[in-house]
């Protein structure tokens, strides 16, 4: 039986999300329909209808990818005790069979969905998504936490704790989170959660306000400073801090090409940079500081969706914050929502509650 669906779509770049009414197959094999309880906006969503950045899909579509919501139908080997349960969907779904979800890349799965992306996604009252990897939300976390803010797990909390996971973060060690807002809180709260000391770069005070509020033991005003001055600041913090002095652990979430060049700026022996945030602007940098400080770069792209459970109890934990960070709107005031996002007026993760 099909669904009707109601949501909102990009049909051209720059222009306002229309709403349409939309039919839902039946779920297929292997697959779910979602009622969505709230969808994150994110900054990629600003990119598809903004910056340049093409869907993979044709227009028009569907945008959203931080999807909380309720299993209402699942379609022929998908595990039937999913009825009507509280679910997180991953933001990138893969395949779960191919040689390289075997290996365990499954972020690089090269059949991977991507609701908003790849087809419809979560700005809208119901979604079709991949069951194989969806992540039930227990009573323990719906206790402390409304469904729809939990949508930001998806994304915004997932893909900077799957970055801190990958660079192998520890008590006692360094982070530095070049990028306070957006997913940089975040990745603040998930460094700070292994023991290690961030340190957080921003350009907003307020936004380094934050940060040292969800765990972030110093806070620097990156604004003005020149390479040599912000070096000498972070020197004088990580010695008040008793941090190490070398093989710091980057991550650079700003999802700006000055916010990348700080953070390639950064780089000294045995450090680690984490490429987390996203733009389409291009950076000149000397790649041989790689070699010679025997440093690492490495991308990270979404999350492997094996971690969603793990993600979802620290945030029942409290060990990530997600609740006094998110702000609920109506799906109709939409348009306004991006505006406003888009501008950078919002101190929030804005998510639609359709």
């Amino acid at each position: 039986m099909s669904t009707t669906a109601k949501g909102w779509m990009m049909t051209e770049p720059g222009k306002a999300l229309q709403e349409r009414s939309f039919e839902l197959p039946s779920a297929a094999p292997g697959e779910a329909i979602i009622e969505v309880a709230g969808c994150g906006l994110c900054h990629t969503d600003i990119s598809f209808l903004h910056m340049g950045v093409k869907t993979r899909a044709p227009l028009p579509l569907v945008l959203g990818h931080e999807v909380s919501g309720y299993v209402r139908e699942v379609g022929d080997g998908v595990d039937a005790s999913l009825m009507n349960r509280p679910v997180v969907v991953p933001a990138v779904l893969p395949c779960g069979t191919c040689e390289l979800c075997k290996a365990g890349h499954r972020t690089i799965c090269k059949a991977q969905i991507m609701p908003g992306n790849d087809r419809h996604g979560g700005f809208a009252t119901h979604v079709a998504v991949p069951a194989r990897y969806l992540c039930p939300v227990g009573d323990d976390v719906l206790a402390t936490h409304e469904l729809w803010q939990l949508s930001v797990v998806a994304d915004a909390v997932s893909t900077p704790f799957m970055s801190v996971r990958r660079s192998g973060l520890a008590a006692g060690e360094l982070a530095i989170v070049v990028g306070a807002g957006g997913i940089g809180i975040y990745c603040v709260q998930c460094a700070a959660a292994t023991g290690a000391k961030v340190i957080a770069l921003d350009v907003s005070p307020a936004k380094l306000e934050l940060a040292r509020h969800y765990g972030a033991a110093a806070a620097i005003q990156v604004g003005g400073l020149s390479e040599k001055e912000l070096k000498d600041q972070l020197k004088a913090e990580v010695k008040k801090l008793g941090a190490p002095s070398m093989r710091w652990k980057i991550f650079e979430t700003s999802g700006t090409s000055a916010g990348q060049r700080t953070a390639f700026g950064l780089l000294n022996h045995g450090a680690y940079m984490a490429v987390v945030g996203f733009t389409m602007d291009k950076l000149e940098v000397r790649l041989s500081n790689l070699m010679a400080f025997d440093a690492t770069l490495r991308g990270n792209w979404g999350c492997d969706p094996t971690l969603y459970p793990e993600i979802v109890q620290w945030v029942g934990q409290g060990k990530v914050k997600v609740a006094p960070l998110t702000r609920k709107f109506p799906l109709s005031e939409i348009n306004a929502v991006v505006d406003k996002a888009h501008h950078g007026q919002l101190t929030e993760r804005a998510v639609l509650v359709p």
